[in-house]
């Protein structure tokens, strides 16, 4: 083990168990003195005392132990490297050492710039309308996002509840319709039926507890009306589990946890339709061919992209990958992040991405090797998805989707396998959105940034009107 310095989290859970330094130091069964260079950093964790610490206190070893390549420091360097900041900014060293001895500190830090990019995002959004007291807190959606990330969009108490699931009921994947609704009605007395569009109106799920039915719409293919049923049945089984995920979380309102525990129960659907080492072994063994995927296991291109973001078990991991979804008007609808990539909340991303030229090309994927303005560089393939049809007016319904994953593990896909390495000139140069980026002489630049001043040269005329 690297040497690990863990003085606030030793001296946080010595306050928080209401322990003197002595006290602590009985229990581990060392000195007090070492307890006291401990939490001053002085002396380095050793593993005696870290299974002291887990055998004691009954907790995880990386509760206590800092892991360099956790999402704390990934959020920490993509904030310092916001073009607010002038300065030069700290090397990675600098960073684990602030995460090491001033984590609360850092963890206020990260809230305070949150909400600072929260509020710039509500100003574009709202343009002139008058600002809203509650303008600065964050939204139901940001707080849920940062809530998946945080849990490094994996859990693993869902994962063994699909895995219990199929343990006690196997089953094949172009079975899971019909096992799904037998469970739900035999085990349940919850009948399902399949209505047309006109009696559903506008909705694609109505689950009735009291009447024990759940009314599927025909505007649903198999794939998602089997997704619906097996997310119904996360809340009729498994209620219990997404309250305790939730129980105690950084989640207050009824809302945010309302809506928290709908994802939930839509990351246990894609955990029962795609099962974690199944779904894993495919994804190695072919290198990440999605059609495949989506061909093994009956889901949709949209349903294995996002359960591709979950494979992030401690004890095998897949790729890590980030996952955006955005109408035809750049309005973020969906994102999940297992990776350092800064996602746009609101949209107003940036149109060298080619995520926003899939409209053009309904249904191809399209890869891309991107570079954001701090110089990270990533592999993406974006691809259109389609939505379910109610009528004439509504049947363009296409949305684009996005899947990236950091540069270094961009040899691991298949889309890549027949391209030559790529060279600099090889990386379209995007940003999170215009006003947010710092680029300068950008040919697609729509607006001002808001944190760096353009100079305007008077006897020239650029490719935009802000590059002059």
């Amino acid at each position: 083990m690297k040497k690990a310095f863990i003085g606030s989290r030793l001296r946080q859970l010595r306050r928080e168990r209401g322990l003197t330094q002595a006290a602590m130091a009985d229990t581990l069964g060392i000195s007090a003195a070492y307890v006291n260079m401990l939490e001053k950093n002085q002396r380095s964790l050793s593993v005696p005392v870290l299974m002291a610490l887990s055998a004691q206190f009954g907790i995880d070893w990386q509760d206590v132990v800092p892991d360099s390549g956790s999402t704390l420091l990934a959020d920490l360097r993509t904030a310092i490297q916001d073009p607010i900041f002038t300065e030069d900014a700290p090397d990675l060293d600098e960073l684990r050492l602030a995460i090491d001895h001033a984590p609360v500190l850092v963890q206020s830090f990260l809230k305070l710039y949150q909400s600072h990019r929260t509020a710039i995002d509500n100003i574009m959004r709202l343009g002139h309308e008058k600002m809203p007291a509650d303008m600065m807190a964050l939204s139901s959606e940001t707080t849920i996002h940062d809530f998946f990330r945080s849990n490094g969009n994996h859990f693993d108490s869902l994962e063994r509840a699909a895995e219990q699931l199929t343990a006690e009921q196997p089953y094949a994947p172009d079975e899971m319709y019909m096992m799904l609704k037998a469970r739900l009605r035999d085990q349940h007395g919850i009948s399902v039926v399949t209505l047309p569009i006109e009696d559903m109106k506008e909705s694609l799920r109505i689950y009735d507890a009291d009447s024990q039915s759940l009314q599927l719409s025909e505007a649903l293919d198999m794939q998602n009306r089997t997704f619906q049923m097996a997310h119904v049945l996360c809340f009729v089984e498994f209620s219990d589990i997404l309250e305790s995920i939730t129980e105690g979380s950084t989640l207050t309102t009824k809302r945010s946890i309302d809506r928290c525990h709908v994802e939930l129960a839509n990351y246990f659907a894609a955990a029962l339709l795609m099962p974690y080492d199944r779904f894993l072994d495919l994804a190695e063994h072919t290198s990440y061919d999605i059609n495949r995927l989506v061909s093994a296991f009956s889901v949709s291109f949209e349903q294995a992209c996002q359960r591709l973001t979950t494979l992030r078990r401690d004890t095998r991991r897949g790729v890590p990958f980030f996952f955006l979804r955005v109408d035809k008007a750049g309005n973020v609808t969906k994102r999940f992040n297992a990776t350092t990539f800064t996602i746009a909340e609101y949209g107003g991303s940036c149109p060298v991405w080619n995520l926003h030229t899939t409209f053009r090309n309904p249904g191809v994927i399209l890869p891309q090797f991107v570079e954001l303005p701090d110089g990270e560089r990533f592999f993406t393939l974006s691809r259109t998805t389609d939505r379910p049809v109610y009528s004439m007016e509504t049947q363009d319904r296409r949305l684009a989707i996005s899947l990236g994953c950091e540069i270094q593990h961009a040899p691991k896909l298949i889309y890549t396998s027949a391209s030559p390495p790529p060279s600099d000139d090889s990386f379209s140069k995007i940003g999170i959105n215009c006003h947010l980026c710092s680029r300068l002489n950008c040919a697609q630049r729509a607006h001002d940034p808001l944190v760096v001043e353009l100079s305007t040269d008077t006897s020239r005329r650029g490719e935009t009107r802000y590059e002059s």
